[in-house]
């Protein structure tokens, strides 16, 4: 099935429309789990045999120089990406590896004023993200339902 928000999003950016990178997009807009390369690839390769992993991250660093993806790093230092474009944080499981997005205008106005305040010497910010780490409390929750099915 072909997300017309990714055809959109691809026209939109004027890059060429491909099968590939309709799917590759498909599947990060879809997965909400900010997927690595590795992830995507072992998603699509059931139904793309054919493509590559070198054409994923051939794909991956295009959206990411057109700004269609950013990257999310993790504790397990795995590229992952995020196709949403609005500000927001992430929260990151240090026990599971979940990464969550997190919304907050306040944080955002706090953080905007606090470094126009400080005005860092030679240095000009452009973006700032927040990643939280933590446990989530489910994580015990799904555990015990794995282990006890």
């Amino acid at each position: 099935m072909v997300n017309k928000s990714a055809v959109q999003i691809l026209a939109k950016q004027g890059m060429k429309i491909t099968p590939q990178r309709i799917a590759i997009l498909d599947v990060i807009l879809g997965l909400k789990e900010h997927p690595s390369a590795e992830t995507i690839y072992n998603y699509l390769k059931l139904n793309y045999p054919h493509i590559s992993i070198a054409t994923i991250y051939k794909t991956l660093d295009l959206f990411l120089m057109k700004g269609i993806v950013r990257k999310v790093y993790s504790e397990t230092d795995t590229m992952r990406y995020d196709a949403i474009a609005e500000k927001h944080h992430h929260l990151y499981c240090s026990e599971s590896d979940r990464i969550e997005d997190y919304y907050d205008e306040e944080l955002n106005h706090m953080l905007e004023e606090y470094f126009n305040m400080k005005k860092i010497p030679n240095f000009s910010i452009e973006d700032f993200k927040v990643q939280l780490i933590g446990k989530f409390k489910d994580n015990k929750e799904k555990k015990a339902k794995s282990t006890s099915q």
